[in-house]
């Protein structure tokens, strides 16, 4: 059996350079293209561990509800989404088209442009966040993902006041799985 380097050394190269693609992805924008959600959601779960959150999970149809307390790390992972959501990223700089319409900043995602999250909408009323909503989408050919999450803002507290997320995911030759998280914070 003869061996061809030069055919090892193609693949080589293709998978050197397939790993190098996504390399800019963490690299710092010295100007913030895009609202600054990753760092506006830093900043709203400070001070939420005094809160009570009452939870209502609802899987496949089944309503769960638990009233719990979280500490910072666990806010962190309970609005994962929203810092999910960060859309200021070097290879997204041109993917999103920005319009204001009254109190909406609103960041789309362009007709021919990649990107998983489609739409950031944020409700600012005198410099101060009122609300922020999220479409995240995936899709191949096996999978397709859509999440659609909410975070209210309350006018008294100026802290998050009640937040929803919904899922749906479907597997190819599965039913569709719905999940969705209501949240309302007291203090």
């Amino acid at each position: 059996m003869k061996i061809d380097y030069k055919l090892i050394l193609l693949f080589f190269l293709i998978g050197v350079s397939a790993c190098n693609v996504g390399e800019n992805n963490g690299e710092k924008l010295e100007v913030l293209p895009y609202f600054d959600l990753k760092g506006y959601m830093a900043e709203s779960i400070k001070g939420l561990e005094d809160a009570k959150v009452t939870k209502i999970s609802r899987v496949q149809g089944i309503d769960t509800t638990v009233v719990v307390t979280l500490n910072e790390e666990q806010w962190r992972d309970e609005l994962d989404i929203f810092f999910e959501a960060d859309i200021n990223k070097s290879s997204l700089v041109t993917s999103y088209d920005t319009k204001v319409k009254n109190e909406y900043l609103i960041h789309d995602l362009l007709p021919n442009a990649k990107g998983d999250v489609k739409n950031i909408t944020v409700s600012i009323i005198n410099d101060e966040v009122h609300m922020v909503k999220v479409k995240i989408a995936k899709e191949n050919t096996f999978y397709s993902s859509v999440t659609n999450a909410e975070l209210y803002i309350s006018n008294v507290t100026k802290k998050v006041d009640h937040y929803t997320i919904e899922t749906t995911q479907k597997i190819w030759f599965l039913k569709p799985n719905n999940i969705k998280i209501l949240g309302a914070l007291r203090f």
